[in-house]
């Protein structure tokens, strides 16, 4: 007897983050026209705690995007430009002598903020790379032998060229792993494109007005939230399984670690959340699948860890 009442404030619960949901979709929906479904997701993943990567062709608008989002949950925001140049110590800080005092103080580096950008991140080395591996795993940094927490909540929104472009380095399997999701912008279509152009050409920029919809002290609660949405055990048995059928796929070179399956169930719990239900469906399962697996899967063939992450969602029996 006494669940019921329970039951009935998680759904309630689940509605007012919808609602939450919604109005921060709205508002980057402002600066970003035409890309209604690649913004849910990136903030699909920044409330499932996870860290994003775009790989598209610049100027699409992946660093408007990360801007806007921070700008919406009112979370501080710091950009870095990855070029070849670029050492471990421009992310992370370094101790710098201070002549007055006559001793070493710890200046830290633009990875503290709430919101980091990782602008084009392929382009640096990939020991300037690892830098953010720290980071992202443990939300610290350690310098010198010294740890300094970073400030809650912290997510990378990474932005990355294509490989066949000039001056770019793959990312090591190891980092690749950390990100929660890998989303492509891509073209707008032409209505949208119009909409674009005259919003952006208007005398006062749209971006420059945009306002906090949610505080992030509210985003940090959207977090407890999400690890709080139910995964039934029917659903858990189905998404090892669907691991387990694309590990033995002799096509998957590197499969999908058991790291890759709790974070297709995280961000399950938040596409579920984000829709107004507090607990997960296999639809979550199966929409989030493409975007948490295809960067994690090694193949032989460009595009094939979509279809063979696809051929699996086909095959592996749904849960009722």
């Amino acid at each position: 007897m006494s669940s019921a009442p329970s039951h009935g404030r998680d759904r309630e619960a689940a509605r007012a983050f919808r609602n939450e949901f919604e109005a921060v979709v709205s508002n980057v929906n402002r600066v970003i026209i035409g890309k209604d479904a690649v913004i849910r997701q990136v903030l699909r993943g920044l409330a499932a705690g996870c860290h994003v990567l775009l790989k598209d062709l610049p100027g699409t608008g992946k660093t408007v995007l990360a801007r806007s989002v921070a700008r919406s949950i009112h979370c501080s925001f710091k950009r870095i430009q990855f070029t070849p140049d670029l050492l471990p110590m421009d992310i992370t800080g370094a101790n710098v002598f201070h002549l007055g005092e006559r001793e070493f103080r710890f200046q830290p580096g633009p990875i503290f903020a709430q919101v980091v950008l990782a602008d084009e991140i392929n382009r640096a080395s990939p020991k300037t790379q690892s830098a953010l591996l720290e980071a992202m795993a443990e939300g610290q940094v350690s310098v010198e032998g010294r740890t300094y927490p970073l400030e809650k909540p912290f997510s990378v929104v990474a932005t990355m060229n294509p490989l066949d472009h000039h001056g770019t380095y793959p990312l090591p399997a190891a980092q690749l792993d950390r990100f929660g999701l890998q989303l492509a912008m891509g073209f707008p279509d032409a209505d949208a494109e119009v909409l674009m152009l005259a919003t952006h050409l208007a005398p006062d920029p749209v971006f420059e007005t945009l306002e906090p919809v949610l505080e992030a002290e509210r985003f940090l609660a959207w977090q407890r939230q999400v690890a709080e949405v139910l995964v039934a055990d029917p659903l858990k048995t189905y998404l090892v399984r669907l691991g387990n059928r694309i590990r033995w796929d002799p096509r998957a070179l590197a499969p999908p670690s058991p790291r890759a399956l709790l974070m297709l169930a995280r961000l399950s719990q938040a596409r579920a959340l984000s829709q107004g239900r507090p607990f997960v469906e296999p639809q979550d399962v199966q929409a989030m699948a493409v975007p948490v697996l295809a960067h994690r899967l090694s193949t032989a063939d460009d595009g094939a860890a979509e279809e063979l992450i696809q051929e699996s969602l086909d095959e592996v029996a749904v849960p009722a």
